[in-house]
């Protein structure tokens, strides 16, 4: 974990204690200042490894604290609604922001600030089944101009299980945060759960926030917060700060009409040996799994 900056072989990367980094977008030397951020006992934190449903879920916080109403905030870009941590690319006063303040990360366990780690604040893990992700992730690389875009699938594969892509390794990431989670007060949710039951995943958040919402309010977030409403609104979906598509899809087993049986044998076997299916986490595969 512990480490110097290095380069990327991907110039558009840099790693930093053991992490990869969009470069240009942080730094070192700001990621480390982050470890001295001062969390109040009301600040939330969305935490996921990209392409978790990372912008469903700053849509769907949002609304929760401002009662499905968003009064006002519907003009307002998820990205300062929500703003990412260890990419505060509007250079944001973060101690200026009114409480409850909410933010994103894409952090490991091990490099979020220390109060947090100290069970102060309240995190939510999301996390989705990595052969989706991957997937979701291939196609951000070719829309997104920060990133490398890597057109071939072998090679994209190869650099996901590797961990040679923003964030670094899926598997790391989420073995990190599970197995620390006693450090954190902490609420893990799956990405298919919230597709799945929908009213129930903003249920189960409203109560970990110890927000009490009435039916209709809650009815309201469910509507605005669907994957087709909100990614036919702009101000959602970071349509208007980025020229590529950030919400795709949004369902589950998309991996299996992509991936062919060599790709998915050789991701089965990776998945395998890390021994991240050994964590008493339930992974889902396909639309018609069980929860």
């Amino acid at each position: 974990m512990e480490g110097t900056t290095t380069n990327s072989s991907d110039s558009k990367m840099f790693c930093h204690k053991g992490i990869h980094f969009v470069t240009g977008l942080t730094s070192s030397e700001y990621i480390d200042s982050l470890e001295h951020f001062e969390i109040k006992d009301d600040d939330v934190f969305l935490v996921t490894y990209p392409k978790s449903g990372t912008i469903w879920n700053q849509q769907i916080l949002s609304l929760i604290f401002h009662e499905g109403h968003r009064e006002g905030t519907e003009n307002i870009c998820t990205i300062d609604r929500v703003p990412w941590l260890e990419y505060n690319i509007k250079n944001m006063d973060f101690n200026q922001r009114v409480s409850p303040r909410l933010f994103s990360t894409h952090l490991p366990h091990y490099l979020v600030p220390k109060d947090l780690r100290n069970k102060k604040g309240k995190v939510i893990y999301v996390f989705r089944n990595p052969k989706d992700a991957m997937i979701s992730f291939y196609y951000f690389h070719q829309t997104v101009a920060e990133l490398d875009h890597t057109t071939n699938l072998d090679d994209f594969i190869e650099k996901f299980l590797t961990g040679n892509v923003p964030s670094s390794s899926w598997f790391d990431h989420v073995r990190g945060w599970y197995t620390h989670r006693e450090d954190f007060n902490i609420l893990f949710i799956t990405y298919e759960e919230i597709i799945k039951d929908h009213r129930g995943a903003v249920l189960k958040l409203c109560d970990f926030l110890g927000k009490k919402l009435d039916d209709e309010t809650v009815d309201r977030i469910v509507e605005r917060s669907s994957f087709k409403n909100m990614k036919m609104d702009p101000t959602a979906n970071y349509e208007t700060t980025n020229k590529g598509q950030f919400c795709r899809r949004g369902t589950i087993g998309n991996w299996k009409t992509i991936m062919t049986v060599a790709q998915n044998e050789k991701f089965d076997k990776i998945l395998q040996d890390s021994k991240i299916e050994d964590l008493p986490i339930k992974f889902v595969w396909d639309i018609n799994d069980n929860m």
